[in-house]
């Protein structure tokens, strides 16, 4: 059965446009579209974020709208509009690129630099095409209504005889406006050439792999932003916000870093860390176990601080009041079903509120900072960092879902938010090359003050 549900629709006569939906999300695909026939203007929304790219092409002129890591998951659709505009078609252009159509009735068309596309949110996007007009063309003046490169001969499958392509015209997209998070971070714009960079390295490499990623450079507010409001397992990244937690209630007066807890019984658990090896009713300082939440991802230190903190829901309650919606624990340590949750964007957030100075006092911010600096886990982020760089980070890993999120210093001074989290099959190592490509990507990039600056 199709995953796409055609809603009532009516043409332009009763309302003026044409609606159709998804009944079910599924991952990367093409939730819902809408052509306001009075308007002329095209909606899509997608369940997760996307950078459409488009072109107006010409003889007969067609609005063609790519959008790459999107699929359609259902038969070509093709509706007919009536008046100037002729039909919208949606299909499948490739394996990993949804391709849209609006193509205007035979004799029209439009000015390409009046065609505004635009993104909303990073998954909802609209395209306001002018009034279409009649092409001069077709009343005999010589014109040429979309400015482009020289048709070119080109051979099609299974013929010898050239023929000349369309003339086509590249239209730019205007992205969403990067968020400042409430006055954090200059308002940047998106890196779309790095985004373009990361969509076509995830499908022509790794196209098997579920991937969310959110780069923000601290000093301009310039983001990329691949599936970043996406819930994913969280792994181990949850001691993240844990810690900061920990170190909010240190600075509240409510826990002393040498006041010493007790691993009980009930704590003690399996998975990464050494501390499930030792006697139940060994002692440590709240920093030293801090230190082991992080440093060797130990769950039995996690769940000493969960309980000494109040709990999974007391620490619920503190992500909300961080304004981060879709984090949150469901579970102790080890949750290997992936039940504790984030998103790419949400933890790009909290690295920005840890680099801001605004969550900790400065001593805690130092110490938190120099505890997520001396995580052992070196194969994923810092692999793809040059000489000189210092990552504060935490990573995770529950065989299916791999991740690593941090602060990345470079050595000319430089800071970015970098968070990158994969599903895969268990264990897939293409995970974790994902991960280090993804990496030295975005540090090359970066590292270019000319790229840097602006796109």
């Amino acid at each position: 059965m199709s995953s796409l549900t055609r809603f009532p629709w009516i043409l332009s006569g009763v309302t003026g446009c044409l609606w159709l939906s998804t009944a079910a999300a599924q991952a990367d695909t093409l939730q819902s579209w809408r052509f306001d026939a009075q308007q002329n203007q095209l909606e899509l929304i997608t369940d997760q974020g996307v950078q459409p790219s488009a072109q107006l092409v010409a003889n007969p002129t067609r609005l063609v709208v790519d959008l790459p890591g999107i699929r359609l998951g259902r038969p070509k659709i093709n509706q007919s509009v009536g008046g100037a505009v002729q039909n919208v078609r949606i299909g499948q252009f490739d394996a990993q690129t949804t391709r849209v159509v609006v193509e205007l009735a035979p004799g029209y068309t439009v000015d390409p630099q009046q065609v505004k596309i635009r993104g909303l949110t990073t998954n909802r996007w609209t395209v306001q095409l002018p009034t279409p007009r009649m092409d001069a063309t077709a009343s005999g003046t010589i014109a040429n209504p979309i400015p482009a490169t020289p048709a070119r001969p080109v051979l099609f499958p299974n013929s010898t005889r050239p023929v000349m392509a369309p003339l086509s015209q590249p239209l730019a997209t205007v992205a969403p406006p990067g968020d400042t998070f409430g006055g954090l971070i200059p308002a940047g714009r998106n890196l779309t050439w790095l985004q373009q960079r990361l969509a076509t390295l995830k499908s022509s490499q790794y196209s098997s792999l579920g991937t969310g990623l959110y780069v923000l450079d601290l000093q301009t507010g310039n983001y990329l932003d691949i599936n970043g409001d996406r819930v994913y397992a969280t792994a181990s990244i949850i001691k993240l916000p844990i810690l900061i937690a920990l170190f909010q209630d240190v600075d509240a007066g409510k826990i002393n870093l040498n006041e010493t807890l007790t691993m009980t019984r009930d704590v003690v658990v399996g998975g990464s860390g050494e501390m499930q090896d030792l006697p139940v009713g060994s002692k440590f300082s709240v920093l030293e176990t801090a230190n082991k939440m992080i440093t060797i991802s130990d769950n039995t230190a996690t769940n000493m601080i969960i309980k000494r903190m109040g709990g999974i829901q007391y620490l619920n309650q503190r992500f909300r009041s961080w304004g981060l919606q879709k984090t949150g624990m469901r579970n102790w340590l080890p949750d290997l079903k992936g039940t504790n949750v984030t998103t790419p964007k949400e933890l790009g957030k909290l690295l920005v509120m840890l680099n801001s100075q605004q969550m900790l006092s400065p001593r805690s911010q130092a110490q938190a900072i120099d505890i997520l600096q001396r995580v052992r886990n070196r194969k994923l982020l810092v692999v793809g960092l040059g000489p000189g760089a210092t990552i504060a980070h935490k990573t995770g890993d529950i065989g299916f879902l791999l991740g690593d999120a941090g602060i990345v210093q470079m050595p000319m001074g430089k800071r970015y938010v970098v968070v990158a989290l994969v599903e895969s099959a268990y264990d897939d190592p293409r995970a974790r090359d994902f991960i280090q490509d993804v990496s030295r990507i975005v540090y090359t990039y970066l590292s270019n003050p000319t790229t840097a600056s602006g796109e």
